[in-house]
């Protein structure tokens, strides 16, 4: 049974769908905030889930806090760390803890706009295809190795609003699917920070976009 702590800074719809999609061999061990008044962690304690805050507002740095977290981490074990709309940078030392074991999802079709406001952005450039993409977590901005990418056409009346909620689906699909991946022990990362999927199915899965998995086989594309 593989421990699994989930980080927060809202609602954590993401969290939500980890949680419902109940994947075999893993134990949500935590749900930890670093905001107390975050949504998401009301719905972890009516789901039995362990809960706890990190406050970040209580240190007086980033090295600080990242430190009582991983303290707080530390405490359940986890074999995997997941950031499910946790809003805080996290220091390279921090990174460094749970290297290979820090997932994140990230509203674009990476590498193209890291960072924030990123549907506004993707609708200002003109682009076609819009997206999500489930990585591993590096000391560099949302450029850690990609584990698999879902993407959703950009109609022409979308606003942001429109074009976030379609995306938000496709995060709710493949975050769970990654996890259960990581859970599986499918998922390794090759020295060119390639990551590949053992064992993978011979047919492609129904709209994911994976450009960097490298399946043998066949498989996810």
């Amino acid at each position: 049974m593989k421990s699994i702590v989930i980080l927060i800074s809202g609602r954590g719809s993401n969290m939500e769908a980890i949680v419902r999609s109940r994947i075999p061999g893993a134990r949500i061990a935590a749900v930890i905030s670093n905001r107390p008044q975050a949504p998401g962690i009301v719905f972890a304690r009516e789901h039995g889930i362990d809960t706890a805050v990190v406050d970040h507002t209580a240190y007086p740095d980033r090295e600080g806090f990242d430190a009582a977290l991983i303290e707080a981490i530390d405490a359940h074990r986890p074999d995997l760390v997941v950031l499910a709309g946790f809003m805080r940078l996290l220091t390279a030392g921090f990174v460094r803890h749970y290297e290979g074991r820090l997932l994140n999802i990230h509203p674009s079709l990476l590498p193209a706009f890291t960072g924030l406001n990123t549907h506004r952005r993707a609708l200002e450039a003109g682009v076609r295809v819009h997206g999500t993409t489930v990585h591993f977590v590096t000391a560099e901005l949302d450029c850690g190795p990609i584990v698999v990418q879902a993407a959703v056409e950009v109609r022409c009346c979308d606003d942001e609003a429109a074009l976030a909620a379609r995306v938000l689906e496709q995060e709710h699909r493949i975050y769970p699917q990654a996890v259960r991946w990581f859970v599986d022990g499918r998922l390794s990362i090759d020295a060119h920070g390639r990551v590949s999927l053992r064992d993978a199915p011979d047919e492609p899965l129904p709209a994911l976009v994976s450009p960097r998995l490298e399946p043998s086989g066949g498989g996810v594309s």
